[in-house]
C-alpha cells in the first residue's frame, strides 16, 4: 500500500463561509479515482472527531506533488 494525500475542504458549521483544506494521509493501494470513491468513511470519521466542521469536497493526490515551504504536517488517518 502506498500513502495517498486526501485533501478535504471543510467549512465551519456555524460559519459556512469559513473554509479550509485539511490533509489526511492514509495507505491505499488503488488509483487516485478509487481513492476519491473510497474516501467517505475516512471523511465521516474525521467529521465525527471534529463536529464543528463539515466536509464540502475532497480530492486525492500522491504526497509531495504540491509541496510548499510553509506547509504544515498532515494528519494521519487509517
Amino acid at each position: 500500500m502506498n500513502p495517498i494525500d486526501l485533501i478535504v475542504t471543510v467549512c465551519a458549521v456555524l460559519s459556512p463561509t469559513t473554509c479550509e483544506d485539511t490533509h489526511l494521509v492514509f495507505s491505499y493501494s488503488g488509483s487516485l479515482t478509487q481513492c476519491v470513491m473510497a474516501a467517505p468513511p475516512y471523511i465521516a470519521q474525521w467529521v465525527g472527531d471534529h463536529p464543528k466542521w463539515t466536509a464540502v469536497k475532497w480530492r486525492c493526490e500522491y504526497p509531495h506533488t504540491n509541496d510548499k515551504a510553509d506547509a504544515g504536517k498532515p494528519t494521519h488517518a487509517g
